[in-house]
């Protein structure tokens, strides 16, 4: 029979339940520990490393490409003129003079030319043609100034072509177009690249006169190469 006093325990008094049992951290578990985050920090530092490496790389390979990769050549028309063009009739002692300079902007790289011919036309019909230079070799940071003049043989100017040209004259301009055809290959140190076929396009406008319009005078040509 219970009794209050009694110091045994009550039928339903669940008995506490016992704390958590605290495991002690080997020296296994630390060396590991010391393994993991060394390995963390050496992974890191080679990373590090490498994608500065591949940055400078980067930086060296883009800067070698822009001061090694050729430019075309720079050509600008400097003269042109057709003397007698006031005359009405002149076409039988026509003549056409003209000279431009071609540049070779590039600081490290040479060009070879091949051999150097001019055409002029009018309103796209070719109206003469003559070789301009030999093959010439031209070094880094160089002028050379091409001069030409076509007359006779290499100038084919009717009495009606003639006339064309005064018509345009009455407008105060006469419009022709300078071509230049070549062939053209880079010289880098001991390295050649192949040869490109080259032509330049100059537009050039005369006034009455028959000589340049300061407008032309020193417009950079269009120059194409394959």
């Amino acid at each position: 029979m219970y009794s209050p006093g009694s110091h045994d325990q009550l039928p339903f008094q669940s008995t506490p339940k016992a704390g958590p049992i605290k495991r002690h951290q080997t020296a296994r578990y630390f060396a590991h520990r010391v393994r993991e985050s060394l390995t963390t920090r050496v992974s890191k530092l080679v990373c590090t490393i490498f994608l500065g490496l591949l940055l400078i790389v980067g930086i060296i390979t883009f800067i070698l490409w822009i001061s090694l990769r050729p430019h075309r050549p720079r050509i600008h028309i400097q003269d042109f003129s057709l003397p007698g063009l006031d005359q009405v009739t002149g076409f039988e002692n026509a003549q056409i003079a003209f000279n431009v300079t071609v540049r070779n902007s590039n600081l490290n790289i040479g060009i070879y030319y091949g051999i150097m011919g001019g055409s002029i036309y009018y309103k796209d019909q070719k109206i003469g043609a003559t070789p301009l230079l030999d093959p010439f070799y031209q070094e880094p940071k160089n002028t050379t100034v091409v001069a030409g003049v076509l007359r006779g043989v290499t100038l084919t100017v009717s009495s009606q072509r003639w006339k064309e040209f005064n018509h345009d004259r009455t407008k105060r301009m006469v419009v022709f177009r300078l071509q230049l055809t070549s062939t053209i290959q880079f010289k880098i140190s001991t390295w050649e690249s192949k040869r490109h076929p080259m032509h330049a396009d100059c537009d050039v406008s005369v006034g009455p006169n028959g000589l340049i319009l300061q407008a032309s005078r020193n417009r950079r040509c269009a120059t194409y190469f394959f």
